[in-house]
């Protein structure tokens, strides 16, 4: 046990993953505020955006193999500290180009609490219920995805969008403080060559790079909802800030109720086949949006939604209990690392490639008709249902060596 109380440690744990999940979704809500503030494109605060995920990519897999020679405890916690200060950076910036930069650091200190965060919770269950306690970080990542747009909406409403990087941090000195008293000090061997691992050698696992794949190509389908989501609602459908936050929340507090039961069917019916069932869940949402008629409002949009988000919940879950299961201590943090990294890769793919499809059929995106922006949703989903099918390609190749690297 890596914790002095095994619930504690979890919570913790969970905290930190809702947090660093947060820092992805609560920003995208206050992406058109943004924009009329700082006077810019829709392709110049995309990088509000682009500068976290872009930050985690660089440096994740780093960080998981730093982790595992420092310790985990102690690199968890400064990434906490990192990303409460970085918040305060966001909140006071008086230019998009300080923003940006913020955002960076904040990213910074997301990489490490995601990474550590999984690579602890490795360390502090067994293997039998490694597949309910991975399902609980997905419920918290859900809730960080739900809340994130919900709560942004009524905080730019009421007190403009740097309160959403504000409001960010006294959860996070309260995570830094619970994970500080309740995990205990971590106690590692010395490294070896073991431990400076050959990431070619680990890639050559055909198990492993299939749900690598798999997780980047997903990612960047739910990416897509959070990048074009807000704008198809707000200038598309005309809802307002908290309205359009609480009806993008929608899809993700259905994902959130799910984390728990996915990780029970994960335990109970295997990885491989219920990882199929969130990718067929997920083309259901997928082709739902590529088909949503403009007459459908928000009802079906809010709709589509839950179903794409409810598929999601359960691939993640099964795909990051394939992965993460077994593992040798000195392993827990480069994997974890590759397994964010695939995540980031996929969330700036579904940022930027699948975020420019849609605003180059919308056009001017503060002042396209609602026309446009339904055309630009069909087609943006339509590439995403490709994304899917893609993923139940490499699905199959998961079966073909041992669960893990």
């Amino acid at each position: 046990m890596t914790s002095k109380t095994p619930r504690s440690a979890i919570a913790s744990l969970s905290l930190t993953m809702l947090l660093a999940s947060l820092g992805t979704s609560i920003a995208n809500v206050g992406l058109p505020e943004m924009a009329i503030t700082f006077d810019a494109t829709f392709s110049s605060v995309q990088w509000v955006v682009l500068a976290y995920l872009l930050a985690i990519t660089a440096v994740i897999v780093s960080v998981g193999r730093l982790g595992d020679r420092i310790g985990h405890r102690r690199l968890l916690l400064a990434g906490l500290l990192l990303f409460v200060i970085a918040c305060i950076l966001c909140g006071a910036a008086s230019s998009l180009a300080q923003l940006i930069a913020a955002r960076a650091v904040q990213g910074l200190g997301a990489a490490m609490m995601m990474t550590m965060a999984m690579a602890l919770i490795g360390q502090s269950v067994s293997k039998e219920r490694t597949g309910r306690v991975m399902g609980l970080l997905g419920t918290m990542s859900a809730v960080g995805t739900a809340a994130g747009p919900a709560a942004g909406g009524v905080l730019i409403a009421g007190y403009g969008w740097r309160a959403v990087f504000l409001s960010l941090v006294p959860l996070g000195l309260v995570a830094l403080a619970l994970a500080y008293r309740a995990l205990s000090h971590d106690k590692h061997p010395a490294p070896s060559r073991q431990t400076a691992l050959d990431l070619r050698a680990i890639l050559r696992n055909p198990t492993l790079k299939a749900a690598l794949i798999m997780s980047t190509l997903v990612m960047a389908v739910m990416m897509a909802t959070l990048v074009a989501g807000p704008f198809y609602l707000s200038h598309g459908v005309g809802l307002g800030p908290a309205w359009m936050g609480l009806a993008m929340a929608v899809g993700p507090v259905i994902a959130a109720l799910a984390g728990m039961p996915a990780g029970r069917l994960t335990e109970r019916f295997g990885c491989r086949a219920m990882t199929l069932a969130g990718l067929l869940a997920m083309l259901a949402g997928c082709l739902a949006l590529a088909l949503l008629p403009q007459q459908a409002g928000a009802a079906g949009y809010i709709g589509a939604l839950a179903i794409l988000t409810l598929g999601y919940a359960q691939f993640q879950t099964a795909n990051n209990t394939l992965v993460m299961s077994d593992l040798a201590p000195d392993r827990r943090g480069v994997i974890a690392g590759l397994l964010n990294l695939s995540r980031n890769l996929g969330l700036i793919v579904g940022a930027w490639a699948l975020g420019a499809v849609f605003a180059w059929e919308t056009g001017d995106i503060n002042r396209a008709p609602p026309e446009a922006l339904s055309n630009g949703l069909h087609i943006t989903f339509g590439l995403s249902l490709g994304l899917v099918l893609m993923a139940m390609g490499c699905q199959r190749k998961t079966a073909l060596s041992p669960s893990a690297p």
